[in-house]
């Protein structure tokens, strides 16, 4: 995180006795990126965060992804998957790579207590809203927001309200952060950047819990690139943390703070980004002027990104560059490498003398190719990949 924050009771001097009320010392637990040489939280438990009762395995029923072989680009209707669960457990997995994995989520009911061990997650919020309990603290999300999860934070997503809780999610294999050409050296975000610490929500105060026998999932890293599940039961609820400090947290960003930049002509995807993490960039794209050279056109040009698999999550307004392919809200576009995309059969003409796109997209680049997982394959338009071919008039 590009800031620090200090939240609740903590002591003058780090790594020094700090008592209870009956003299006891509250137990510390330093949560570091990179060994010890990247940023860091301490944290002030009441009880051992050590002290487990059972450790058991947990399988989730998942297929092996297979290869977008034959090669196309594919179209998948996520308002397709219903089955309604938690926000956790209840992801259905669309894409992967041994960097990333992208899910979806209906959610209308708690998950339960869940650490990611394998990397950094982004949860972005299509639609409702829920209360997210941490080992920080708690933090409220709705429609337009971003939540960053650091690695291995225990947390649960509570949906609130009678809208059920629809979430993207990218799970990343390490850090998810903010493009390191918005930052200083120092972190802080430069003038340049599209948004800045005043847009940031964090948790503001202590969340304690009371409870023994506390079962808490944990995905973890198995051989290779496997992916293991394992049910921690904790001696103590693990929420149970009186203060911290550092620049390692959890945190809230909205798509609606995002300040678009714009040109003359057409902004390539990085003018978009958002995030980076390992082999992947995050991107959306708002409510924005377009471009204003008296000779633009203001839809994407045909491009083909040799590096990169291309994931379009939209998820509002209309995209005037997908018009007459069958994408509605929810829809989930892969443009592979290997694949020149673009606009759809007269989108460029269609969008000169526009001043304004309402549109609203989640984009993920990834430069490795993405496999596909059951869930995706079963919501798939197959007709998508064909409608470049279709007469602009219809």
């Amino acid at each position: 995180m590009p800031f620090y924050r200090s939240v609740g009771q903590i002591p003058d001097k780090r790594h020094t006795q700090f008592r209870q009320a009956d003299g006891s010392l509250y137990s510390e637990e330093l949560m570091g990126q990179e060994g010890f040489s990247s940023d860091s939280s301490l944290l002030y438990h009441r009880f051992r965060p050590t002290a487990i009762s059972a450790s058991t395995e947990h399988r989730p029923e998942r297929a092996e992804p297979v290869p977008n072989h034959p090669l196309k680009p594919r179209h998948f209707r996520t308002h397709k998957l219903d089955a309604a669960g938690d926000a956790v457990l209840g992801r259905e997995h669309l894409l992967s790579n041994a960097d990333v994995r992208i899910s979806y989520s209906v959610a209308d009911r708690p998950s339960p207590l869940y650490r990611n061990a394998i990397g950094d997650e982004c949860v972005y919020v299509e639609s409702g809203a829920a209360h997210v309990e941490t080992s920080f603290g708690a933090l409220d999300i709705g429609q337009g927001d971003y939540l960053i999860m650091p690695m291995s934070t225990i947390y649960r997503i509570v949906p609130v309200g009678e809208e059920p809780l629809r979430t993207l999610v990218v799970e990343s294999t390490g850090h998810i952060t903010p493009p390191k050409r918005y930052l200083s050296v120092r972190g802080q975000f430069l003038e340049h950047s599209p948004y800045c610490e005043r847009d940031l929500r964090s948790p503001a105060e202590p969340l304690l819990v009371d409870g023994e026998d506390v079962d808490v999932y944990v995905q973890h890293r198995g051989r290779g690139s496997q992916t293991l599940w394992t049910r921690f039961t904790y001696a103590h609820h693990p929420f149970d943390v009186v203060g911290w400090d550092g620049c390692l947290y959890p945190w809230v960003f909205s798509i609606h703070d995002f300040e678009p930049i714009t040109g003359r002509i057409h902004q390539p995807p990085p003018a978009h980004q958002v995030f980076q993490g390992p082999n992947f960039v995050i991107c959306n794209f708002v409510p924005r002027k377009v471009d204003y050279h008296p000779d633009a056109i203001p839809v994407p040009y045909n491009h083909h990104n040799v590096d990169s698999d291309e994931v379009m999550f939209y998820c509002g307004g209309n995209y005037e560059a997908r018009r007459g392919s069958g994408i509605e809200q929810g829809s989930i576009s892969l443009h592979p490498s290997g694949f020149t995309h673009g606009p759809q059969p007269g989108a460029p003409e269609r969008s000169i003398g526009a001043d304004f796109f309402d549109e609203l997209a989640v984009m993920v680049d990834t430069f490795r190719p993405l496999e596909l997982c059951a869930p995706a394959l079963d919501v798939e338009d197959t007709n998508y990949a064909w409608t470049w071919n279709r007469d602009p008039g219809l």
